[in-house]
């Protein structure tokens, strides 16, 4: 699977407007190669270089396979959302403490839908999306905030 946005290409620093120095948007993401089997799909944002590990920013599940693209203005209709690690729903901006950070949007195809509700546990919407995923496409931004 590929995963682009039209906001920043792999590597690239992600602009202010997506984190928390800026609005917060979600950036545009794109994907596309979700296999034909698929029956669901996840998109989990989060930092492996936070501080104290991997800090997960956004976990929406059970989106239909057949979406190829997530944009600000909502998700797509069945579409839940888990808990992120700082205990809410929804897209919790990139917002790092110090240094360069690395953020991963990796999009999962899945064997399955999860069937979670809204506001899952993370750990355990993370454990689900691993068990059931059959490919996964991922796109990474950096940023870095002005001191």
């Amino acid at each position: 699977m590929v995963v682009k946005s039209t906001a920043f290409a792999e590597g690239d620093s992600l602009d202010s407007q997506f984190t928390c120095d800026g609005a917060g948007k979600v950036p545009p993401l794109t994907w596309s190669g979700v296999p034909a089997g698929a029956k669901a799909l996840a998109l989990v944002v989060d930092d492996p270089d936070a501080p104290r590990g991997t800090f997960t920013h956004w976990v929406v599940l059970d989106m239909p396979p057949g979406t190829a693209a997530l944009a600000a203005h909502g998700l797509p209709r069945g579409a839940v959302q888990s808990k992120n690690s700082g205990g809410g729903t929804g897209y919790y901006p990139p917002c790092p403490p110090s240094g360069i950070h690395r953020y991963r949007f990796s999009v999962y195809a899945l064997a399955k839908p999860t069937e979670l509700a809204e506001g899952t546990a993370l750990d355990r919407a993370l454990r689900a999306v691993e068990s059931n995923a059959m490919a996964q496409g991922r796109l990474t931004g950096v940023y870095q905030r002005k001191q």
